[in-house]
């Protein structure tokens, strides 16, 4: 029997109900979204259950959305079960002032690095992570850069002339 997008919801709707918080399908892809202090539970449920077998994180990053009061800060895994070649994601929500999430390294080796570059760009904070430290920018950094906290260009420069660019 094939894996499907009906399977997946089901299994995962009977083992976590209401810790669900919204689905959506794009481009194919089954995205689920989950309550952030849920997000290793249901990672290691979608990993163990046979039928399930998500054994292979594609990918994990997070994205800042400074307009999404509570939930400023996502983060969002790429899974995939190697054997039905079915592709999902699972995404958690947490507030700018805590962006607490809990690690993925016991299930994802992979996960490692992964976890620290999105705390490096994002300030995601992963509980449990063994090494949780930046991993590209300079350890003395005080800010998170790929959040959405500061303007694209600086204001104070005078060596940009307005006309020259076309505005």
């Amino acid at each position: 029997m094939s894996l499907t997008h009906d399977i997946i919801k089901e299994k995962l709707t009977a083992q976590f109900g209401d810790k669900l918080i919204a689905w959506e399908e794009s481009y194919g892809m089954l995205a689920v979204t989950v309550q952030n202090d849920f997000n290793l539970k249901v990672l290691t449920f979608l990993n163990d259950d046979a039928q399930l077998g998500f054994k292979f994180m594609t990918d994990l990053t997070g994205v800042h959305y400074p307009d999404r009061k509570g939930e400023e800060i996502a983060v969002v895994y790429h899974l995939h079960n190697l054997v039905e070649n079915v592709r999902m994601r699972v995404k958690v929500y947490a507030p700018i002032e805590k962006p607490d999430v809990y690690t993925a390294t016991g299930l994802f080796s992979g996960a490692n690095w992964m976890e620290r570059e999105t705390y490096d760009f994002y300030g995601v904070n992963f509980i449990g992570h063994p090494d949780l430290r930046r991993v590209l920018n300079v350890d003395e950094m005080d800010y998170f850069p790929l959040r959405k906290e500061f303007p694209l260009e600086d204001q104070t420069r005078i060596d940009k002339d307005d006309e020259m660019f076309g505005r």
